[in-house]
């Protein structure tokens, strides 16, 4: 054992160790003794096993162990049932304040990893289930892998929390399957929201050598292993095309300027050792990745992505202010009036979470079927798929039916409303729901803006009436905000929660007031942006001047995607309970009054450009504003926004607006949401005079050096 890891169990607090415990076996047809390597924190498998300094100093201790067996013909390293190993123990890496304790622990890292693809005899990495960041890294260090068909979730997400694979990974897959691939599992499945490789995609780009079904998994890793080292099978992997290294990065670059803008620095710093991977030894790749880890982990972009991580892992599951969960009433049938196309998206979703009959209402015959099809459309296209079998399919498309008779939704527990966003058409609707089912049926809305307590008004049971409001598309957002009315009652709130729980969607308790909180922010700072533009300032400078933030769109492809109609009516509502702060621009009405769905035409290539019939129906003004100046608007515009929202009680805490930001809106987890940001770029304290967090919350402590 190196005097680095013997010392090493400790330096970082509270971690849960991964013991490796080593077992010799007798390897089929007398291939010999076999030093066999388990990764156990000893938890069940919702703990999954990471390391820390005494996790390293523990498999470092066991591969000391096994090479004192004589004969030795072979390491292998598996993982307790369900689980591999998923990377490094990042419960404490928020408190860190010194480089150099990071530096320590991405040595350790590599020197106790790397000894499992520098030992005298082979090894090998029998991944029978979730392998993801350093528990990859320790595998791709082996140098044969097998995986099961059932391994729940393979990855290198790094850069989706602002670091690098740090353990060799920069340097290893990409001298194993080649930069382009290379650069998908590390850069670009990191950044599609943490994408993962399923067992069969990993073998396909090589990272494993083979595939085997769960079943006897472990049994027949150890027969290949043997077949392997007798030299009755090989393994043969395919030469790296190093001809065209520089200008794949270039390539990948230049798409992650055009997506990012420079906006964090992790995709880059991974980029930069990829390429470097072309000619650098073993020795200088893995150092220059102890830098740049460490570099990453003294950033505040990395304490914002971990603040992010919290709120989604955490926050999220266990909401703020729910009443207690007895108070909640099962729902065995839900109701949807409308059939529209949120309507359809909400029944499909229902039924496939709830498994309970649903039935969808709506004013014809041929809405409803329309509804009727797309819901089995969507689920006859899972099933040719093969992400779900043809008996659940049916069952599924059984439990969902139509009728233009609101008598059907008689003995529902749970009925939505998704019409049109007009409050009169919405009141009309809970009164007439009233007369067709019981008292404690719950009548949930999805309003985006409207108020929930005026919905209510001149009900028999306003008391269980609730906001309930999802994010388009509804199966992929996260995000729902579930509104409490003046006279929703506990029993009411802890039943929409209890749905939202098996919806599987993160809940956030908002108060009833105008667009609740995804739509007010983003409404707010849409405003200032066509604000600019109606003052004179180019559509393209305005667009683009959020670009820095690394946003998932920019302001006018969001207002495509929105649809300009739904944008301006929620300006309006909002300009109607703040007319000093939301603007209603009137080149938004022309826009809308000629029918135009967006601002943008695209050419061939896929590139905007402003489409000339929307230049000669805008009216803009002689004022033009900088880039920097829009981008300085917006911002400021959303942290005035987001410390009033605090002050009425929109939310409980900061932490809700960011989830919010997060899961309903896509922004990016190295912003940390929103208000992190906002403290970082130094809005929060030029509006509102003070920080929305502590420093050291989301950001580096001033002790940090």
């Amino acid at each position: 054992m190196s005097e680095q890891a013997s010392t090493a169990a400790g330096t970082l607090p509270d971690e849960v160790v991964t013991h490796a415990r080593m077992r010799l076996v007798d390897l089929p047809h007398n291939a010999g003794t076999f030093a066999l390597i388990t990764l156990d924190n000893d938890r069940d498998h919702t703990r999954p096993s990471t390391f820390g300094m005494a996790g390293l100093a523990s498999l470092d201790a066991a591969i000391d162990a096994a090479l004192d067996v004589p004969g030795l013909v072979g390491v292998g390293v598996t993982g307790k049932p369900f689980v591999f190993a998923v990377g490094a123990d990042l419960s404490a890496v928020g408190m860190v304040t010194d480089r150099s304790q990071i530096l320590q622990v991405a040595q350790l890292g590599h020197n106790v990893f790397r000894r499992l693809g520098e030992l005298d005899v082979p090894t090998f990495a029998f991944v029978n289930g979730a392998a993801m960041g350093g528990g990859l890294e320790l595998a791709l260090h082996c140098t044969y892998r097998s995986v099961s068909a059932d391994a729940a979730a393979i990855s290198l997400p790094e850069v989706f929390l602002g670091l690098i694979p740090g353990w060799g990974g920069t340097w290893l897959l990409p001298n194993l399957i080649g930069p382009g691939k290379a650069m998908e599992v590390i850069v670009s499945n990191a950044m599609a929201q943490n994408k993962q490789l399923r067992p069969k995609q990993a073998r396909d780009l090589g990272i494993f050598d083979l595939l085997l079904e769960p079943a006897d998994f472990l049994e027949q890793s150890l027969l290949w292993a043997a077949a392997v080292i007798t030299g009755q099978s090989t393994v043969d992997r395919p030469e790296i095309d190093r001809s065209g290294w520089a200008a794949t990065v270039a390539g990948a670059r230049a798409v992650l300027d055009a997506r990012i803008h420079g906006a964090t620095p992790a995709p880059y710093v991974a980029l930069g050792l990829i390429a470097g991977a072309a000619d650098r030894s073993r020795d200088e790749g893995f150092e220059a990745e102890d830098n740049a880890l460490a570099d990453l982990v003294m950033g505040d972009d990395l304490r914002a992505s971990l603040y992010a991580f919290d709120l989604v892992q955490k926050r999220a599951k266990r909401p703020v202010g729910v009443p207690d969960t007895s108070l909640a009433r099962p729902v065995t049938k839900v109701g949807i009036v409308g059939a529209g196309l949120m309507a359809s998206q909400l029944a499909l979703l229902f039924a496939k979470r709830l498994q309970v009959p649903v039935v969808m209402t709506d004013l014809d015959d041929e809405r409803v079927a329309r509804g009727l099809d797309y819901v089995a459309a969507d689920i006859d296209a899972s099933v040719s798929k093969g992400r779900m079998s043809a008996d659940k399919g049916n069952r599924l498309k059984a439990l969902v039916t139509g009728s233009t008779d609101k008598g059907a939704f008689a003995g529902a527990d749970f009925v939505i409303e998704a019409v049109f966003e007009n409050l009169a058409v919405k009141q009309q609707v809970f009164a007439e729901l009233e007369g067709y089912v019981s008292p404690t049926c719950i009548l949930a809305t999805n309003t985006s803006s409207l108020s929930v307590t005026a919905m209510s008004a001149g009900l028999q049971h306003p008391e269980r009436v609730v906001g309930f409001h999802f994010f388009n598309p509804v199966a992929v957002m996260p995000l729902l905000e579930i509104a409490r009315a003046e006279a929703t009652d506990d029993a009411t709130l802890a039943t929409a929660f209890a749905v939202g729980k098996q919806l599987k969607k993160s809940c956030v308790l908002v108060k009833d007031a105008p667009a609740f909180v995804v739509n007010r922010l983003l409404t707010r700072f849409l405003g200032e942006i066509t604000r600019a533009i109606d003052e004179g300032t180019d559509f393209r400078v305005a667009d683009q001047a959020l670009d820095p933030l690394g946003l998932p769109m920019s302001p006018l492809v969001l207002l495509q995607l929105v649809g300009p109609a739904v944008a301006f009516h929620v300006s309006e509502t909002l300009h109607e309970a703040f007319p000093d702060r939301f603007y209603v621009s009137p080149n938004l009405r022309r826009l809308v009054e000629a029918g135009l769905g967006a601002v943008y035409a695209w050419d061939d290539t896929g590139q905007p450009y402003v489409d000339p019939k929307v230049s000669a129906l805008f009216e803009q003004g002689s004022t033009t504003l900088t880039a920097a100046e829009v981008r300085e608007r917006a911002v400021d515009a959303l942290a005035q926004e987001a410390r009033l929202m605090l002050d009425e009680g929109v939310v409980a805490d900061p932490a809700d607006i960011d989830l919010c930001m997060l899961t309903g809106a896509g922004w990016p987890f190295a912003l940390g949401g929103l208000t992190p940001y906002l403290d970082r770029c130094g809005a929060a304290e030029r509006v509102t005079g003070r920080r929305f967090l502590p420093a050291g919350v989301a950001s580096l402590p001033a002790a940090a050096g």
